[in-house]
């Protein structure tokens, strides 16, 4: 490649420049030329168009088209008749014969049942009475018994009616009380009133949330009653 390079710049040293050789320039000359006359332009006259010829205007479609016929009235045909069979007449309805009425035999009379005559009855042979059990004893009523002999589980606490309170209403309500064998108060009634019946209502639901100790006697718990005061005092 180097020695292509080098060889192409060298041939380009060996060509000779074309030698320019500018000549002598001419003199120019520059005339005035008069203006020539405008000639007359021929105007030729132009030949009067032919005569244009009117046609007739078309005449109206009204006179063209035809009215349509009147309608015509419509063709009578002639009826022919058919004779039909007059309908059968539906049978007549079959009438049952009625029925017969079987009537009810009669029931049989029943003959009475002849009463015997009872027999006198004859005495029992004397049995051997052998020693009785005895009939176990009835329970023992609950007797009535002090408050203070029980003592309290839980006691009463009554709550003060507010009624009452506004009314200034105070009193002491026994309460009479069915102790079971828990200490649990089976029955619960008024005793002696305190006067007011709300004040009454309130002793009674005290001692019915109330538990006593049951009461021992013999090593065994036993059911009692005992009367319970419940006093309502403003402080």
């Amino acid at each position: 490649m180097i020695f292509f390079h080098v060889g192409g710049g060298w041939a380009l040293t060996q060509v000779e420049p074309v030698k320019l050789v500018v000549g002598d320039v001419a003199p120019m000359e520059v005339r005035m030329v008069p203006a020539e006359a405008p000639g007359q332009i021929e105007i030729e006259e132009a030949e009067p168009p032919p005569p244009v010829e009117l046609k007739p205007p078309p005449p109206e479609l009204a006179a063209i088209v035809e009215p349509p016929p009147p309608d015509l009235p419509p063709p009578e045909f002639p009826l022919a008749k058919i004779d039909l069979p007059p309908p059968d007449q539906p049978p007549p309805p079959e009438i049952p014969p009625p029925e017969k009425k079987v009537e009810p035999k009669p029931k049989p009379v029943e003959p009475k049942p002849v009463q015997k005559k009872p027999q006198p009855a004859r005495p029992a042979a004397p049995v051997d009475a052998g020693p009785q059990q005895a009939a176990p004893a009835a329970p023992a009523a609950p007797r009535t018994v002090q408050a203070s002999q029980l003592g309290w589980l839980v006691q009463p606490n009554p709550a003060y009616p507010a009624r009452s309170r506004r009314a200034g209403e105070q009193g002491t309500a026994t309460i009479r009380v069915l102790v079971d064998v828990t200490g649990r108060p089976a029955q619960v009634s008024l005793a002696a009133s305190s006067g007011h019946a709300d004040l009454d209502q309130a002793a009674l639901s005290a001692v019915r949330a109330a538990q006593f100790r049951p009461y021992m006697e013999g090593g065994l718990a036993q059911a009692v009653w005992v009367h319970v005061p419940i006093k309502f005092v403003l402080q």
